[in-house]
């Protein structure tokens, strides 16, 4: 039998009804192209690309809605380190199924996040699969030329600064699974949603890419584990660090689990999925990246400072004492 050609394909299909409303930006030409036009204005354009896959960043029960807004929010955190405006995103589904109680929430959360960043959907592409899920989604922001904010910029004299709190989502994940997060706060169910929520949503820092422009010297967002990514900063800067970890940001949750030893600071530092802003800046400019961070009603933390030599951060208890640390990061290998 041959195709009737004169008919949409299912992929057509899904496009259309779940996608296209969302495609507001002219140059998406309403997904009826295979390209997309994302105009510069004389501006760079930053591009960067993350992948969210059933299994390993969100798990197979967690509601669409959730996973609709930690796939584009994980890019627009990178977007907000880099000191970037939002321009825009193209989306890759991998897909089991196109059923409705499925797409429609995940398209409607996508869409609604679309709007609130500012940053339209421009186009992409969706596949079949057996499994497991995956949405992959490649984002564009605009910076002014020649501004963008790398990881190679640290000196030493610079101060280490992270936005938000650190750990949340990593405790987050253990609630989900049932681990010991889950036991301690049986009887804390507000807590428990909003380590849950940390996890599952990711808040990115979109509102202070002007000031990380302005005032940092390197910067990268938090998504393997602070002690981890800090390392990966000062490897590309050339230069070592020492972080007083009883410095570190924690959420009141966060806090009360570790006074009661059930979550560890190998834990906080190194659990992952924080999606804060890890930056440096000389010390004069700090008070205004902390200032613009109270504007936004964002905690912006001093932890630490930029040291010569090539050698891995130092993480300091209370005492100054050196803590080693046998896990850095999650590593997906």
């Amino acid at each position: 039998m041959t195709q009737d050609r004169t008919q949409p394909s299912g992929e057509d299909s899904l496009i259309a009804r779940y996608f296209k409303p969302l495609a507001t930006d002219p140059g998406a030409f309403g997904l009826v192209d295979d390209a997309a036009v994302l105009s510069s204005s004389g501006e760079d354009i930053v591009v960067t690309t993350d992948a969210v896959v059933e299994g390993v960043h969100y798990l197979a029960g967690d509601p669409p809605d959730t996973v609709a807004r930690k796939a584009l929010r994980v890019n627009l955190s990178d977007l907000a380190a880099k000191g970037a405006v939002p321009a825009g995103f193209v989306l890759t589904l991998a897909l089991r199924s196109k059923e409705d109680a499925w797409l429609r929430p995940f398209a409607d959360a996508l869409g609604e996040d679309a709007n609130i960043f500012a940053c339209p959907l421009l186009g992409g592409d969706t596949v079949s699969t057996p499994g497991p899920q995956m949405i992959s989604i490649t984002a564009f922001g605009r910076v002014p030329r020649g501004r963008m904010v790398g990881r190679t910029g640290a000196r030493p004299g610079d101060r280490v600064l992270v936005t938000g709190t650190i750990g949340d989502a990593a405790l987050g994940l253990d609630v989900l699974k049932g681990g010991a997060v889950a036991t301690a706060l049986t009887s804390d169910p507000a807590a428990r949603d909003f380590l849950v929520s940390r996890y599952r949503v990711p808040q990115p820092r979109n509102m202070l890419a002007r000031a990380v422009r302005d005032h940092a010297t390197a910067a990268m967002d938090v998504s393997d584990g602070l002690a981890g990514d800090l390392t990966k900063l000062c490897a590309a800067s050339g230069v070592s660090a020492s972080v007083d970890v009883t410095s570190v940001p924690l959420s009141a949750a966060a806090a009360g689990l570790r006074a009661r030893n059930v979550a560890s600071v190998e834990t906080l530092l190194a659990g992952g999925d924080d999606y804060e802003v890890l930056c440096t800046a000389p010390p004069a400019q700090c008070d205004a990246l902390i200032a613009a961070g109270r504007a936004q009603g964002v905690a912006v933390t001093a932890i630490g400072a930029i040291a010569e030599g090539q050698k891995p951060p130092r993480f300091l208890d209370g005492q100054g004492q050196d803590l080693l640390l046998t896990r850095l990061s999650y590593s997906h290998f």
